[in-house]
């Protein structure tokens, strides 16, 4: 039984030593190869007396970064990975939560690491990944680690301005690949293409899982996201057949028209999340890759990834949203009610979760942590934890899980509770709509909607009124070239509110 997430690297390297794991722009690493720089790096920390402890890993997006991880995971202690393009304002906010002795950064961003390290020391991660390997002291490390020990902090926002650290453990991150892998039909012929930032939790999806299954991943270059038709021909020169995408992603390669000259030659499985995919745009993947299983995946950091999924298997509706379907196997969805009772049938409840893939918590914020992870109001006889994510879900007449809403999506509107996404849905359901995304100014009471296509606004509103009530029309309406995202894929609504006109 493995109750340690560097287990699977074990295995995999000495099965498939020369097969290559990880490869980006001019370079690539073997499992063997992944294994002794994280050895290396493990042996440098326990050199150092740095065990059970945050290491920040301040580096570009490569296979080195990669081994990077592994290597602080070998060492006893738990990554956290440092986004090169962050605000120097949120990196020292980052930094005093975790108080690291150590930043393992590359040469571009040696620099300012060393600018911004503080009380930490900055250490070039190519001084230290060939370092001999001290065996005897990485068994010693590896006997004592627990599976409740954490493995990474991954930094999301908060809605105070102060970013929140989720702390994921050995035991809910080899929960979480064990689940996923069925679902997604992980082997060893799997070639994977990663899209997700690395510091993100989403980049899971394809990290361990292709250290279980020896599987090989591609990290795909950013700019190639800017370019659909050329990073279509980067998946087919590669012969990519797995992705986990989020939604934008998605919609950006299907919104312009990227299939009328180039289709996925060897894509299998389409996996996607974050947000809700509009069903014009998933009707287009589809259409193009008739033989692909399409699978939505849903879950929250808090979560270590994804806890539900639903394999698209059946034609939807017009305006009917693709269900999020069921928890993993081990995972358990509640619907809660404002009152903490469980949600009927059809009835819309907040989605909580229960299991052994919830993360340990907020690092270094136990009143937080205490807020969103709480008792189980069902049950009153032993304690038990379960997630509250702030979604609002309801189960269909087939009794699939399906996504209405963030709580905080929810306004009052001329004396009508309204859900914002249920007009993003019926805009992204219109003729010429790519994407869409509505804001509230409360001040005004004004909704305005942002979109991007090719249908003109008047049109546009001209459609909407066939389809949703006069009290939620937008009041206004602006086209945009490309609304802006988040670095995790998620529509950055804070960014289109700094577009609503000046009071």
């Amino acid at each position: 039984m493995q109750n340690h997430v560097l287990d699977y690297l074990e295995e995999t390297a000495r099965r498939l030593p020369d097969k290559i794991a990880f490869a980006g722009e001019g370079e690539a690493l073997s499992f063997g190869q992944l294994r002794e720089l994280a050895r290396s790096v493990g042996s440098f920390l326990s050199a150092r007396g740095v065990c059970r402890r945050p290491v920040a890993v301040f580096m570009d997006k490569s296979p080195r970064e990669i081994a990077a991880f592994f290597g602080v995971i070998a060492g006893g202690c738990f990554y956290v990975p440092i986004d090169a393009e962050m605000p120097e304002s949120r990196i020292r906010l980052i930094l005093e939560t975790i108080q690291t002795p150590l930043i393992l950064c590359d040469g571009a961003n040696l620099p300012r690491a060393r600018a911004l390290a503080g009380n930490a020391e900055a250490v070039l991660f190519d001084d230290i990944c060939h370092i001999p390997v001290d065996e005897a002291a990485l068994k010693r490390i590896y006997d004592r680690t627990l599976d409740t020990d954490p493995v990474y902090i991954v930094f999301t926002s908060g809605s105070t301005g102060v970013p929140k650290g989720v702390a994921a453990c050995h035991r809910s991150v080899l929960d979480y690949v064990e689940q996923l892998s069925q679902v997604l039909e992980i082997g060893e012929d799997t070639v994977f293409g990663s899209q997700t930032p690395l510091y993100v939790d989403a980049c899971l999806k394809e990290l361990y899982p292709t250290l279980k299954y020896g599987a090989t991943t591609w990290l795909i270059p950013r700019e190639l996201f800017l370019f659909p038709v050329r990073l279509v021909e980067y998946l087919n020169g590669h012969r990519i057949n797995t992705i986990c995408w989020v939604v934008s992603a998605l919609t950006m390669v299907s919104a312009l028209g990227t299939f009328r000259t180039v289709r996925p030659e060897s894509l299998r499985t389409v996996a996607f999340g974050s947000e809700v995919f509009p069903l014009r745009q998933f009707q287009l993947w589809r259409e193009a890759l008739p033989q692909a299983r399409f699978i939505n995946l849903y879950g929250p950091t808090e979560g270590t990834g994804m806890c539900c999924y639903y394999i698209v298997d059946r034609d939807l509706a017009p305006g009917e949203p693709i269900p999020i379907g069921r928890p993993f196997r081990n995972t358990d969805i509640l619907l809660l009610t404002g009152d903490g009772r469980e949600a009927a049938p059809g009835e819309t409840g907040e989605i909580c979760i229960r299991g052994a893939s919830l993360a340990l918590g907020y690092y270094n914020d136990f009143a937080r942590t205490d807020r969103a992870f709480v008792q189980n109001p069902l049950n009153r006889a032993y304690p038990e934890r379960i997630y509250r994510t702030g979604d609002l879900g309801r189960l269909n007449e087939r009794g699939e899980l399906v996504f209405v809403s963030r709580l905080d999506d929810q306004i009052k509107h001329m004396g009508h509770r309204i859900e914002l996404g249920e007009i993003e849905a019926n805009v992204n359901s219109l003729p010429g709509v790519g994407l869409s995304a509505c804001v509230y100014d409360a001040e005004r009471g004004r909704i305005t909607l942002f979109y991007m296509g090719e249908t003109g606004e008047g049109e546009l509103m001209e459609g909407l009124r066939e389809k949703l009530p006069r009290y939620m029309l937008p009041n206004r309406i602006l086209r945009l070239e490309r609304l802006p995202f988040t670095p995790n894929g998620k529509l950055d609504r804070a960014a289109l509110r700094r577009l609503l006109p000046a009071r």
